[in-house]
Order: structure tokens, then C-alpha cells, then sequence
């Protein structure tokens, strides 16, 4: 299997149709041994959709803005793993007044929310659980959502953030890779997920994507996001790094919207 004899460290599974759930679910199916992280008051929603997965994982304590709590999982997983071999930054948050068309009013502490949670913290939980990779190398994948060229209506400063969150990526790649360790972003088209729910606008955009994506777009499903997430985990891209895949039905590569084709 893919994924067999792996061990990995899931973030953000927060809802059973959100993409960190989708991963946690083909990372088992693929043959890997997982945990879930969660913190504060979501822990309890965290260890629900825990049971729901086909082998019930543990839940630890990782809070994205405090790098301590990832040196704290990295130890536990040396102890009872001996390592890691790859994790998934599925975290991103910006509070109300950062998004919904108000970019030009949003003020410095919450863009700094939103930088802080959606991209630093990569780099902090990189730090913290690089000793428990170093010495066999592995993957880390961050989840992000297409910001290339242009600005999303009312995505504002997460979208700011996920460039940011890119441009982390690449930096970690630079870094990480004296220890083998691989660096790379899953650019996934518009999935309904909680966290989906709470960007204005959100609906036209999931609409729009699945008229111009040439292989078309399911925003129900997230599989194809989370199978795309567990190759870059696996053994088979071993020398990708630094690297934006896209998994939304060939949107990104568009200028324009595929027209419907002529009936025969």
C-alpha cells in the first residue's frame, strides 16, 4: 500500500467533511498509523471524528501559536514511534474583520492573527517536530488554496496568508532538505467544509469553479485533494520539494471559462 508503514501527524480535523479528515481517512486506508492534533475547547470535536475514522487515533494537544506544544508532540512521538515520517498543515484561521471585502479596514492585529495561525505556524511546528525527523527524513504537505495571480473576492487577508503560507514553503524546502525532508503545498480547489462556511461569498466562488474547471469540481468531495496529499507523503515524489500541486480540476490553468460542448 502507498502509505504502508507510515507514521503521520494529521492537524485540523475538525469536521468529517473537511479535507484533514479526507487525508486522516485515505492515510489509513493507504497502510499508515496516524495522530491528530487539536487544542482548547475543539479537542472534544476533534476526538469525535477521531472514532469516526476506520482505526480510532490518539489526539494530542498542539495549539499552532504556541511552538512549545510542538516540541511537546514531537518528544512524544520519539517515544512511541521512534520517529516521524511526514505531517499536514491543514490550519488556517482569520478572524471577521479580515475578511468579507473589508482588506482596506482590517487592522494590523488581525492580519497578524491570520499570518501568525494560517502561515508562521508552519514554520513553528516544522521547528518543533524536526528532531523527530531529522535522522530518516520524510514529507510535510500545508494545504492551500490558489493564489497565484490573483485576489479572491472577500478572501482577503487569508489570502494574503496563504501566500504567505507558499512562500514558507519554499523556505522550508531550503532548509529541510539537508535532512531529506520534503516541503511541499496541495493547492486544492473550493471544498464545503466548516471552515469553508465562514468566507463570504464562498458559495459563488464553488459555483464559478466547477463551471470553469475543465475536469469539472465537486466542492462535496474532498478525496481527490486528500489522495493528492498522500502521494506527496509517500515515498513515490521523493524529489519534490518547494513545490504547489493543484488538485482542482485543472482551474488554475485557465484564462477563461470551458464552454459548455455542442450536442452531436
Amino acid at each position: 500500500m502507498l502509505l504502508q508503514g507510515k507514521k503521520l501527524l494529521i492537524t485540523g480535523v475538525l469536521d468529517r467533511r473537511s479535507i484533514a479528515y479526507a487525508i486522516a481517512e485515505e492515510a489509513q486506508r493507504a497502510g499508515a498509523e496516524i495522530v491528530l492534533t487539536s487544542f482548547g475547547r475543539v479537542m472534544s470535536v476533534t476526538r469525535t471524528m477521531a472514532r469516526r475514522l476506520p482505526v480510532t487515533p490518539d489526539v494530542l494537544e498542539l495549539d499552532a501559536t504556541r511552538p512549545e506544544h510542538a516540541v511537546a508532540v514531537g518528544e512524544e512521538l520519539r517515544r512511541r514511534w521512534g520517529r516521524l515520517d511526514g505531517w499536514v498543515h491543514s490550519i488556517a484561521y482569520a478572524p471577521e474583520d479580515a475578511l468579507g471585502g473589508r482588506f482596506l479596514t482590517t487592522p494590523w492585529e488581525s492580519a497578524a492573527t491570520a499570518l501568525r495561525v494560517s502561515a508562521f505556524s508552519l514554520k513553528d511546528i516544522a521547528a518543533g517536530l524536526l528532531p523527530a525527523m531529522r535522522e530518516q527524513g520524510g514529507s510535510i504537505v500545508a494545504l492551500d488554496f490558489d493564489n497565484s495571480r490573483q485576489a479572491w473576492p472577500s478572501y482577503d487577508w487569508m489570502g494574503v496568508s496563504k501566500a504567505a503560507l507558499v512562500a514558507v514553503v519554499r523556505y522550508l524546502a531550503r532548509d529541510l532538505g539537508r535532512y531529506r525532508i520534503r516541503v511541499n503545498a496541495v493547492s486544492a480547489g473550493p471544498v464545503r467544509t466548516l471552515a469553508a462556511r465562514g468566507v463570504p461569498g464562498f458559495s459563488d466562488i464553488e459555483s464559478a469553479w466547477a463551471r470553469r474547471a475543465p475536469l469539472g469540481w465537486d466542492a462535496g468531495d474532498p478525496r481527490p485533494v486528500a489522495r493528492t496529499v498522500c502521494a506527496l507523503l509517500s515515498d513515490y515524489l521523493s524529489a519534490t520539494t518547494g513545490e504547489v500541486v493543484h488538485a482542482d480540476g485543472g482551474h488554475h490553468a485557465l484564462a477563461y471559462e470551458v464552454p459548455e460542448p455542442e450536442p452531436r
